[in-house]
């Protein structure tokens, strides 16, 4: 059993983070992603060690968790570019004009700067993607910022063998000490979320923990960010063209997606919205049907599960179409919005909700029922649905993150344009994503210099541009140098 970490421990860890914040916050780009990408290689050159002891924690599958290995070395790497091209830092220079109007205009040289040390509350579902080595890491080290991770009860072991590579790996490429730590416990978090050092916090977890969390950050003597990814239920509305087009795929698609993991994903889809007279439900029982049972994460959230089955059933209005490894249940539109806060409940497990609507109004009624989630699906015949679509998606567009066509949202890519975030509850702030290199942007504060002579600016704010870095000069991007 790993022990809690005890207050000198903490305090040990704050300490040196603290210290790593400038010299962090001034490496070149370049340098920088040079650690990064060192961290990089040590994980990948580690996952024979780590994989094992993942699977022992998490009862995870060996593919699943080899690919994760390599979803986390691949987005420090993917920031490790970004950074060294310059994007991450935004540069933004505007010459002085004495010629402008109404007034001359000064000297401007914009660039975002590290808030400085973040706290990173690790997820129990992906315990390489979402934790120590995860993208909120990732995303805060490519800013400049050190990183005090909380590990996840659910793989502390496997925490700390990760830290310790990562740790090693950046000692032995030149980062300064502390620029990430591993601490353990409940208690532990919060004293370290709540000391004035921490300069920002992300978090992936339920939605008590998480809006608990926030209320700690925001009412410090000094609030900071706390980017908190809460719940979801990720709705998937299929229209009747779509239906007719393609109902079998869209139903082994559906419980595909849903089953997942073991449901266990926070893109998982959990309301599928039919219409009335669909004649899908054998396909989709067999296809449930089909699912074998399966062990999750760790007993806290399988007792969460079965208390959040269990409550769902007992919904009037709720009737179960097939139960084992996965739980198809069925209700109405009008069923729904008579019980919203009930059915409309996140239930954490490979279980999904089947709602029939008999009207496009009805429809329409249903998605603003809901509240913020991270993504929102709709199935349609783009020939005949133009009209439909149109309706529907401005709708979705206010409700969540990633609006997907014809596809389902289980599966997050790594990329400049994800967007992994919504509005609340999903989300704790609906313009931050946690996924994609933009993800760095949380831990970043934006700062002009006016008028400053050149030999003292940044070095990626000087005239020579020593970096080479891409900067925006008088509105256009270049890697040029600036002439005054």
């Amino acid at each position: 059993m790993i022990p809690d970490t005890t207050p000198a421990e903490l305090e040990q860890a704050l300490a040196v983070a603290t210290s790593a914040a400038g010299p962090l916050a001034a490496s070149a780009p370049a340098v920088r992603a040079g650690w990064i990408r060192a961290a990089a290689d040590a994980l990948d050159a580690a996952a024979d060690e780590l994989v094992p002891i993942a699977m022992r924690e998490t009862s995870l599958p060996e593919a699943r968790l080899r690919g994760e290995v390599a979803r986390s070395t691949g987005q420090l790497r993917m920031f490790a570019d970004a950074l060294e091209e310059g994007a991450l830092l935004e540069v933004t220079i505007d010459t002085a004009d004495p010629q402008a109007k109404p007034v001359p205009r000064p000297d401007l040289r914009r660039v975002l700067v590290p808030l400085g040390p973040v706290l990173v509350f690790a997820a129990s579902n992906f315990p390489f993607a979402f934790s120590v080595c995860g993208g909120d890491t990732a995303s805060a080290l490519a800013a400049g910022c050190p990183v005090i991770v909380k590990a996840h009860p659910g793989h502390p072991e496997l925490s700390v063998k990760t830290a310790e590579v990562m740790i090693e790996a950046l000692r032995v490429a030149g980062a300064p000490a502390g620029t990430i730590g591993l601490i353990q416990g409940f208690d532990v978090g919060v004293i370290a979320l709540k000391d004035p050092r921490i300069t920002a916090a992300g978090f992936t977890g339920s939605v008590p923990a998480g809006k608990a969390l926030h209320e700690i950050a925001v009412t410090r003597p000094e609030p900071i960010p706390f980017y908190g990814e809460l719940g979801s239920l990720n709705p998937v509305f299929v229209t009747q063209a779509a239906v007719d087009a393609r109902g079998n795929d869209i139903a082994t698609g559906y419980v595909g997606s849903f089953t997942l993991g073991v449901g266990q994903f926070c893109t998982k889809p959990g309301l599928l919205f039919l219409p009335a007279g669909h004649g899908l439900q054998d396909k989709l029982v067999e296809a449930a049907g089909g699912v074998p049972a399966a062990q999750m994460l760790n007993d806290r959230i399988a007792e969460g599960f079965s208390s959040g089955l269990d409550r769902l059933r007992k919904v009037d209005g709720i009737r179960v179409w097939s139960e084992g490894g996965a739980t198809l249940l069925q209700t109405t539109v009008a069923e729904l919005l008579a019980r919203r806060e009930e059915i409309l409940e996140e239930c954490f497990g490979p279980v999904s909700v089947v709602v029939e609507y008999s009207s496009v109004d009805e429809l329409a009624a249903a998605v603003e029922a809901f509240e913020g989630n991270l993504t929102a699906t709709v199935h349609a015949e783009e020939a005949v649905d133009a009209e439909l679509a149109g309706r529907l998606l401005p709708l979705l567009t206010a409700r969540a993150g990633r609006v997907l066509w014809n596809g389902w949202p289980t599966g997050v890519a790594v990329s400049w344009a994800q967007h992994h975030g919504g509005p609340s509850p999903s989300t704790v702030g609906s313009i931050f994503t946690s996924v994609g290199v933009t993800a760095a942007r949380r831990f970043q504060r934006p700062v002009a210099y006016q008028d400053t002579p050149d030999a003292v600016l940044p070095a990626v704010l000087k005239d020579s541009n020593p970096a080479g870095i891409s900067r925006r000069v008088n509105g256009t991007v270049t890697t040029s140098e600036v002439s005054r």
